[in-house]
């Protein structure tokens, strides 16, 4: 059995898995878990072992039903109104040529929106709505959620155009037959203050018995699983 194989077993208990990205891009490794199954215990391990921004990497298709913009994108429309972001354009990020960062929610019920119970709340119920979107799914979103909160919404590109982790982890809950919302969080290292070494992820995978994937597994596991899929529908087509 291949380690994708397990890793989808996992995702679909609700397990975290790790994603290295890669040596020359960020060098970072990401805690990885499906949002619909997200409770406090997963946000106080994010928070505890994780350290970094809790965010919900979404789907492309997703993202584009829900109309939700680039953060960039923002800022380009308003620097009118607001000089500032002229400024602020980020157009020297060194490993990539775009920022995934959309807005940032919180579901209606949470009070202040930071505790483990309010994050798991918004993380969950974000992907219960993503799960089975309505007509009017806009709406919807606005219906339970308010902007800006406490959880960070990255749009995916597709695994095709980029190769974060905002891209691998919904590509991988693709692959799992999961609906595309990950939970992710960068693992950071507080004795270098920089971010988890790669062998120290290993380490860390290995002591609480975790899968941990490099991207180019992901990536290339995908592929051979879309590849399969066309030939079917190819298949199909001509029958």
């Amino acid at each position: 059995m291949t380690s994708i194989d397990d890793t989808i077993k996992k995702l679909r208990k609700g397990n975290f898995i790790l994603i290295h990205d890669s040596d020359g891009r960020e060098n970072e490794t990401d805690l990885i878990v499906a949002a619909e199954l997200v409770m406090p215990e997963h946000v106080a391990k994010m928070r505890t072992d994780g350290g970094g921004l809790i965010c919900l990497a979404v789907d492309k298709g997703i993202s584009e039903r829900l109309g939700l913009p680039f953060m960039v994108d923002i800022y380009q429309s308003t620097n009118n109104k607001f000089p500032i972001l002229k400024y602020l354009t980020p157009n020297d990020i060194p490993y990539d040529d775009r920022s995934s960062f959309s807005i940032s929610i919180n579901y209606r019920k949470t009070f202040t929106g930071i505790p483990d119970k309010d994050r798991a709340l918004t993380i969950r119920k974000f992907g219960e709505l993503c799960k089975n979107l309505p007509n009017d799914a806009r709406i919807e979103l606005g219906k339970k959620f308010r902007s800006p909160g406490h959880i960070q919404l990255l749009i995916s590109s597709g695994i095709e155009n980029r190769e974060g982790h905002t891209e691998l982890s919904t590509a991988l809950l693709k692959m799992a037959g999961i609906t595309p919302i990950a939970a992710i969080c960068e693992m950071l290292d507080s004795k270098t203050h920089q971010a988890l070494s790669k062998n120290d992820a290993v380490k860390y995978a290995k002591k609480h018995n975790l899968i941990l994937l490099r991207g180019d597994e992901v990536k290339e596991a995908y592929e051979k699983l879309q590849k399969v899929s066309d030939q079917r529908s190819a298949t199909s087509s001509k029958q």
